[in-house]
């Protein structure tokens, strides 16, 4: 009897599992119901869509321009991250810009964006020149130039106000600074939560201002900067890198440094006096042992060390600090 009872439970637990599961059951199978699919027209997307008044990341073609498209447009990119990029005001003289540690192919989608939801209509934005000419008024328009920085990986930000008629510079140094004030905060938010890169600006990436060339076997940086500027950014360089200046000679060129001896290793290493480290076992020179000399030549500012006792490897080095603290 027993046994009885089972065989009817045994098919009473098949017959439910179709009642529930099966074809005709309370929760058919859904994995072949693409089978069934119809495909359906396309849509047709007006054209009113395509009068964008803010940044749209993943523009949408119309429909009769699509034949025309030989390669699929890549969106404009901007992802989200944590990570935060160093954003600061510099200036000299009456030149001022705003440097940003991060790529320009980074920083060219971040500024054209920041006047796209401006006040002002924006006139050309050319990423392959890394230039945004910016409709100020009926007499002036505003100029931004996004640029390779001197350090690997940097980005420095122009901002020039323009005559229209002339294309002369106009001199507006308050308005340029109370404009680039705003825009550093702007940077920071925007570096603070989004990273990315724009696909059209990645030839900014390889204008970059600092370059390196061998000359009759020694090293010599080439900097694509006026001289005034090329000798502060050595004269902040040597300062970062705890370079010992003796002496300076702007009128020619020339910083007069020095080493210091550290005379338990009987190693040579370049040491400040204002470094955190103990002086110790150390013994500093009074005399210059190097001159880093600035020359211009060929629209180019050349940067060259050159040791007093004819020590090519010594020198090779002391430029080598002085290009890896340049900014």
């Amino acid at each position: 009897m027993t046994r009885h009872y089972s065989y009817l439970f045994l098919i009473f637990l098949v017959s439910s599992c179709s009642i529930i599961g099966g074809p005709d059951g309370y929760f058919p199978e859904k994995k072949y119901d693409f089978l069934n699919e119809k495909v359906e027209d396309d849509i047709t997307v007006p054209d009113s869509l395509n009068e964008l008044d803010i940044e749209n990341h993943y523009p949408v073609n119309d429909l009769l321009d699509i034949k025309d498209v030989s390669e699929v447009p890549k969106p404009r990119q901007i992802f989200a991250s944590s990570g935060d990029s160093s954003v600061q005001l510099r200036r000299l003289g009456e030149l001022m810009w705003i440097y940003i540690e991060t790529l320009p192919s980074t920083s060219w989608p971040i500024s054209k964006n920041y006047w796209d939801t401006s006040i002002y209509d924006v006139m050309n934005a050319d990423p392959v020149s890394g230039v945004i000419d910016i409709d100020f008024d009926q007499i002036s328009k505003l100029q931004m130039r996004v640029e390779h920085g001197i350090k690997e990986a940097s980005t420095e930000i122009f901002l020039f106000k323009i005559n229209k008629v002339s294309g002369d510079l106009e001199s507006d140094p308050e308005f340029v600074r109370t404009e680039m004030e705003k825009m550093i905060d702007y940077y920071a938010d925007s570096l603070s939560n989004f990273s990315g890169t724009s696909l059209a600006a990645q030839n900014l990436n390889e204008m970059k201002k600092a370059s390196i060339y061998s000359e009759n076997g020694n090293t010599v940086i080439a900097l694509d900067l006026n001289f005034d500027r090329a000798w502060s950014s050595v004269s902040k360089a040597l300062n970062a890198a705890e370079i010992i200046t003796n002496d300076r000679d702007r009128s020619k060129g020339i910083f007069f440094v020095s080493y210091s001896k550290e005379e338990e290793r009987g190693l040579f290493r370049i040491f400040g006096g204002r470094s955190n480290k103990s002086s110790e076992g150390m013994n500093f020179t009074e005399e210059s042992q190097f001159e880093i000399t600035i020359t211009q030549e060929n629209n180019k500012t050349l940067v060259r060390a050159i040791s007093k006792d004819g020590n090519i490897e010594q020198s090779e080095k002391l430029l080598s600090k002085i290009n890896e603290s340049l900014s």
